[in-house]
């Protein structure tokens, strides 16, 4: 996987991916199939998704630009810059209130029941 691959030359947005690795004490990264590691960073409601621990291991892309070699800045979170590959399918990452059907973007208790919200990978995202 080549890192910083630009998506659309209009956009100049860039793309990362590889294995989401969690670490107590250090930023997320990604560890790149020519064993590059690339440590991620975002808004605040990105940050939750990179450190859900349910995550940790996937296959993970990122939209967004280098900041300097070796460290990724993720598009804010209402931009939907983050998917999970699983068995061949990209997809996007949501969470879900099963109580009262409410889908979120990043994971915490759902507003309404503050129940813990379940991590919802989907292959659309929602209008």
């Amino acid at each position: 996987m080549l890192l910083g691959i630009p998506l659309l030359a209009e956009t100049g947005k860039e793309t990362v991916r590889g294995t989401l690795v969690q670490q107590a004490g250090r930023k997320p990264s990604l560890r790149t199939k020519d064993g590059k590691t690339v440590f991620l960073d975002g808004d605040e409601p990105t940050r939750g998704v990179l450190n859900d621990p349910r995550l940790a291991g996937s296959d993970f892309e990122a939209l967004g630009h280098f900041e300097s070699p070796g460290n990724f800045r993720i598009d804010p979170i209402h931009l939907r810059a983050m998917f999970v590959y699983k068995d061949g399918k990209k997809l996007f990452i949501t969470y879900w209130c099963e109580v009262c059907a409410i889908r979120t973007y990043t994971p915490g208790k759902c507003w309404c029941c503050q129940e813990e919200t379940a991590l919802d990978l989907r292959e659309h995202d929602l209008p």
